[in-house]
């Protein structure tokens, strides 16, 4: 805690028989730090935390002062060092991370340091839910074959992270079929408030954590302050280094009134999804406030906070309420802990009140305007009305895939009597931490498929339908409410619990679909309850994807086609022949609190997570060698070790200058971390599916690029191999492709990349707007360093990736006043030069010297996007891991 405590605003918090230390923000307000009382609340919890770890050299009075000075203008480009609680890790993020630390062990011992000196130094939860795949669905069976199979696929990957369970102190992993990390961090891990026993004392301040996976900001529902970082960051944090950041901007959105009837928390939130990207939030917290908040679930809340990173912000906060507490209650926790939450949220101007904290910036949305929607078909924020949806995705089908809107070519199906034709909805999920999490959506969906059963109306037989519930407590009330039996009946059987299709492990179509899909060039689709719908996600056959709410999901599983519409169109016929439509089968909001009522209690959540470490009986069977050193298998194909540290000094070499890179890549507006980091599953005749051939590996059985995260091998040969992919150097292709200027063949980036590698040449990449933009993949920069990239040269950069990139030793410049590779005239033939960047400085301009391919010189200016000194640092010594890395042998050296 504070060695400091420059504002001498230490106190005591009885609670019941209990005392706690905590940090009194109204004691250092009168202390001198005038008017914190109207910070934003968010804002409230990293001013604590600075409080909190006052020690004169990560965080000075000035640091805390600067939190009391953001009040003047809103805004403030001061540097903090903040610490979270802890960190929370999902298995396709987690087991790159902990091969790092596993390889950061062996490289201490070559320093001759201790290698157990990389450990973990706050609690860090590791939650298996990104490996379960949709390959089995429809039956009875397929849960159990599709863990089955899980299990059978990632072995290698599971003895590994069992091995990290016993090595690692303060390193908890959460077992397969669990559910999603985010769902359980808000059932179960997540405290609201927590505590720690130090120096005689028990300290309560807020929970707080980072995140490998964008979605973290889910838990700011629960009034924990918590966001995504790239794996890179999360292992610093984990290593005890802080999280360096501005003070940011926060943007106050006001809700206001209640939803009207027919409308979902999901319908609410593509709403504000589509407002606050049009704003334009990217870097900035946005924190809810507003009378409307009293006609929100905790559940509601957590669904806006969830899907922050589709609306770009940082995070999406809510305040600790009333509801906070009944939904701490409802799902088990201590009423001790409870009772805390209560009194220090209170004593801390942390709970929600009337009042009206200073904002960067505000907004306002009356919810009795929100309507049933949905988004798509490539981005989050592309929301429209579900009323006249079927005239809308002709427009769609005319704008973003070239085709008449009212084309049509039905094409047969192998083997079956029926066709399928532009529109045709082939994937229907109820997926993804967004929606699971909810039971209100959950428990609709339930009800369409208990009407629809009564009407005898059914999915379409080329619809692959699948649930997959956010967590047992989910799949417990389900049942208990005799709604799982309704959804079965229409194919929605349960195939797993964890990130299933929502992050592409949706699993292969049959054959047959493929096939006719080829035949036809189909505009096929995807219906989802997730909240990533970005091209090639979903899945390789798959062209349009759009995310609905659970019970939509379920309703375009009835329909069948894009092309419905449920106003005019019935879905089917009752058994009298009397025409079905989906305002017959939809729920009242009074049915669906009815079953939420009947079957969401408490004991299922006491029961579900008494023993959430523990596992099954698969997970118990799994036998590792102890041991602190990991002892690396050179056959595996899922866990190598990395090359990051090999050669590696115990002091930093100076920066080399670029000198006549090549380019790799021209990219445009709004590519993502799925476009760049391998994602999905691997091409046969791809670099990766070519590798993993040349050690045996059966076609089936090369997995996705997501288990396989472990294998720097395979990662890097996916890295920019998205098959949706636009490299504008290569005209006319799509996929991972680039012209090798030296004999202008096209070929995979990769093979470039080891061409140019071989020649000793660098390499950089352009690109356009919002580069990086979606989830906190650090393979995303990992697999750029490895390929040699030297820059990243874009018109604007997700906050994420460009801390990813500084962390890989990757140097990210934006360009300025307007300017663009597309305006300098590029072509991919040029060579890049950089020079003096051993002298750089944050956000200083740096001149970029470009050789066309006629000779001839430009030179422009870009700005340096690395923005603290705590970045530089980072970026001097090679990457943040590099940097902790040489911290601790010294230390452990000096020591010794």
């Amino acid at each position: 805690m504070a060695s400091l405590d420059s504002f001498g605003c230490e106190r005591e918090l009885t609670v019941g028989s209990k005392t706690y230390s905590y940090f009194d923000l109204a004691v250092a307000e009168a202390n001198g730090l005038a008017g914190i009382s109207k910070l934003p609340r968010s804002l409230k919890v990293l001013l604590e935390n600075l409080l909190r770890h006052e020690d004169g050299k990560t965080v000075k009075k000035a640091d805390i002062e600067a939190m009391a000075g953001w009040l003047s203008e809103r805004r403030s480009s001061h540097e903090i060092a903040y610490r979270p609680a802890r960190v929370l890790m999902q298995d396709f993020t987690g087991v790159p991370a902990v091969v790092d630390l596993a390889a950061m062990r062996d490289a201490m011992q070559a320093f001759g340091a201790n290698p157990e000196k990389i450990n973990p130094l706050v609690p860090v939860d590791l939650v298996i839910d990104h490996s379960v795949m949709v390959d089995f669905f429809g039956t009875e069976d397929s849960y159990e074959k599709n863990v089955e199979r899980e299990y059978e696929r990632n072995g290698e990957r599971y003895d590994f992270l069992k091995w990290g369970q016993t090595a690692f102190d303060n390193f908890a992993v959460v077992p397969p079929g669990t559910g999603i990390c985010h769902q359980v961090n808000l059932e179960n891990l997540a405290q609201t408030v927590w505590t720690k026993d130090e120096n005689g004392k028990t300290y309560a301040y807020p929970d707080t954590l980072v995140g490998t996976d964008s979605h973290t900001t889910m838990i700011n529902g629960l009034g924990v302050l918590g966001w995504g970082v790239g794996g890179i960051e999360a292992e610093a944090a984990m290593l005890g280094q802080p999280v360096s950041m501005l003070i940011p901007e926060v943007v106050g959105f006001e809700l206001t009134g209640k939803l009207p009837e027919g409308a979902t928390a999901t319908d609410l939130v593509l709403r504000v999804v589509e407002m606050l990207r049009e704003k334009g939030v990217v870097g900035k917290f946005v924190e809810f406030f507003g009378e409307g908040l009293n006609n929100l679930a905790l559940e509601d809340c957590a669904t806006l906070a969830n899907m922050a990173p589709e609306y770009g912000a940082t995070c999406g906060f809510f305040p600790v309420a009333k509801d906070t507490l009944r939904y701490l209650t409802a799902t088990g926790r201590d009423e001790d802990r409870v009772a805390l939450v209560e009194a220090y949220t209170k004593a801390q101007g942390l709970f929600l009140t009337d009042d009206v904290p200073s904002f960067t910036d505000s907004m306002h949305l009356d919810m009795k305007s929100v309507n049933p929607s949905l988004s798509g078909p490539k981005r989050p924020q592309d929301r429209f009305d579900l009323k006249g949806s079927a005239n809308t995705f002709k427009k769609i089908m005319t704008k973003d895939f070239d085709k008449a809107g009212d084309a049509s070519k039905p094409t047969a199906v192998e083997g079956q009597a029926y066709t399928i034709d532009h529109g045709h909805v082939m994937i229907a999920a109820i997926t993804s931490c967004t929606n699971t999490s909810n039971p209100s959506v959950m428990m609709a969906a339930g009800l369409v498929a208990k009407k629809a059963n009564a009407a005898g109306l059914m999915s379409k037989p080329w619809v692959k339908t699948s649930t997959a519930p956010g967590s047992q407590v989910v799949g417990q009330y389900l049942e208990r409410s005799g709604l799982q039996d309704e959804l079965d009946k229409i194919g929605f059987d349960v195939v797993g619990y964890g990130c299933t299709t929502c992050i592409g492990n949706s699993g292969p179509l049959a054959p047959s679909f493929v096939k006719a899909i080829a035949d036809g060039d189909l505009v096929s689709c995807s219906v989802l309850s997730g909240n990533r719908n970005f091209e090639g996600r979903i899945g390789p056959d798959i062209k349009a994807n759009f995310l609905a709410s659970p019970p939509l999901v379920v309703a375009y599983a009835l329909a069948g086609t894009m092309h419905h519409d449920f106003d005019n169109d019935p879905l089917g016929q009752d058994k009298e022949g009397k025409d079905v439509y989906l305002r017959d089968i939809w729920p009242t909001s009074h049915e669906i609190a009815e079953a939420v009522r009947g079957s969401v209690t408490r004991d299922l959540f006491v029961s579900e997570y008494a023993n959430v470490f523990e596992g099954d009986a698969r997970w118990a069977d799994i036998k590792v060698e102890g041991g602190k050193v990991y002892n690396w298998n050179p056959a595996s194909t899922y866990v190598r070790n990395p090359p990051y540290f090999e050669g590696m000094g115990i002091e930093p070499a100076p920066i080399l200058d670029v000198k006549n890179a090549n380019i790799l890549a021209l990219l445009g507006d709004s590519i993502t971390t799925d476009h760049i980091s391998p994602a999905g599953s691997i091409a046969y005749e791809g670099p990766a599916g070519r590798y993993l051939q040349e050690r045996q590996v059966p076609r089936n059985e090369f997995n996705s690029y997501g288990s396989r995260r472990g294998n720097h091998e395979v990662m890097m040969r996916g890295t920019f191999a998205n098959i949706r992919i636009k490299n504008l150097m290569a005209p006319g292709t799509m996929g991972g492709v680039t012209k090798y200027v030296p004999t202008g063949e096209v070929m995979s980036m990769f093979d470039a990349a080891q061409n140019y590698k071989a020649e000793g040449r660098d390499l950089v990449v352009f690109a356009g707007s919002l580069y990086g933009n979606g989830s906190s993949r650090d393979w995303a920069a990992k697999g750029t360093i490895l390929l040699g990239v030297r820059a990243v040269i874009a018109e604007s950069f997700e906050r994420i990736h460009r801390s990813n990139l500084i962390g890989m030793g990757v140097l990210p410049l934006e360009f300025k006043d307007g300017n663009s590779w597309g305006a300098l005239g590029l072509t991919g033939d040029e060579t890049v030069s950089i020079g003096d960047i051993d002298t750089i400085r944050p956000l200083d301009d740096i001149d970029v010297h470009v050789t066309m391919g006629d000779g001839t010189k430009k030179t422009f200016q870009a700005k340096i996007r690395i923005d603290t000194e705590n970045e530089l640092e980072y970026y001097n010594n090679g990457g943040i891991l590099h940097y902790v890395l040489r911290n601790l042998a010294k230390e452990d050296r000096a020591v010794a």
